[in-house]
């Protein structure tokens, strides 16, 4: 059974850990995920982007994501930077149990308006609500930002109390993608305690991928060109769940799995054209990729 955005957070926001918010694309990837998941005795969040739903469609992700509820954790369907608001609907209806609108873009009172908008919608089918506030840097399919606005506390506050969010994603430091940084990471964890002493409701944190160097020098082996990817150090996630991060967004880190082990198998045996033969390393990696990460949050053993 699907649960909701809403009670997954609160949970680790009472119990000062975070849950894994994974996004999907298709079967494999979604196995890897729950898999991953029951093997940690772990609570996920099955997350599709507007790219996801264009790709794969809004009735074969939500069947994934339906089955994958199947498991004895607890699993949210959530929308992820969602912009659309005829989408934003659809999933609503199509049963969706969390839904993010990104207004991060937008004037402030602009962002506010759709925003409440959405939880509106939302609330009335018991759907938890996602909002953005400050930018962060970086691209990843249609989100594309130039640079990194910090999330301002006291705006925060306004904007909660405004909208009526459940969670909200606020900028610290990270970027979407690959390419985070120039030089070594660093998130501002000061500003971090600040917002989360102000407002006291779960906290989310996306382009937080760790872009592991062992994955990119196995993907670059066989052949990837990835130039010199950063992501964030594992050690900067742990603070940041110590102080305050409830929701922490991963999608880099899977591509990269899937990317690494479709080359490593291609290259070794290049006589074996068995789709499942060859998807079947790429769920493997990335569910040894997605208990790392469940582990770091500290979900482990939470469901």
């Amino acid at each position: 059974m699907l649960v909701t955005l809403k009670h997954i957070l609160n949970k680790a926001n009472k119990g000062n850990y975070a849950v894994g918010a994974f996004n999907i694309n298709n079967m494999e990837i979604t196995q890897a995920i729950i898999n991953a998941a029951t093997a940690q005795k772990a609570p996920v969040i099955l997350q599709t982007s507007e790219g996801a739903l264009a790709y794969a469609g809004i009735d074969y992700l939500y069947c994934l994501a339906h089955n994958a509820a199947k498991q004895k954790v607890p699993v949210a369907l959530h929308l992820d930077h969602g912009r659309d608001l005829e989408l934003i609907k659809k999933c609503i209806k199509a049963g969706w149990t969390g839904i993010m609108y990104d207004g991060s873009h937008l004037p402030f009172d602009e962002n506010i308006k759709n925003t409440k908008k959405v939880v509106q919608w939302a609330h009335k089918k018991g759907i938890g609500v996602e909002g953005e506030l400050g930018t962060i840097g970086g691209a990843e399919e249609k989100i594309v930002a130039r640079q990194i606005i910090y999330t301002d506390p006291d705006a925060a506050i306004e904007f909660v109390e405004k909208t009526g969010v459940d969670a909200l994603a606020i900028a610290i430091g990270t970027s979407h993608g690959a390419y985070k940084f120039e030089g070594s990471a660093r998130l501002d964890l000061h500003l971090l305690k600040s917002i989360k002493e102000k407002l006291n409701m779960p906290l989310v944190l996306h382009g937080a991928s760790g872009v592991p160097v062992w994955l990119v020098t196995q993907a670059a082996r066989f052949g990837a060109q990835l130039g010199k990817p950063e992501g964030v150090p594992d050690e900067q996630i742990t603070e940041a769940v110590k102080n305050g991060i409830n929701k922490i967004n991963t999608d880099t880190d899977l591509r990269l799995a899937f990317d690494a082990a479709v080359r490593k198998f291609l290259a070794e045996k290049p006589e074996d054209f068995d789709p499942r033969h060859i998807l079947s390393p790429a769920r493997e990696l990335i569910q040894q990729v997605v208990e790392h990460r469940i582990q770091l949050f500290g979900s482990s053993g939470k469901a």
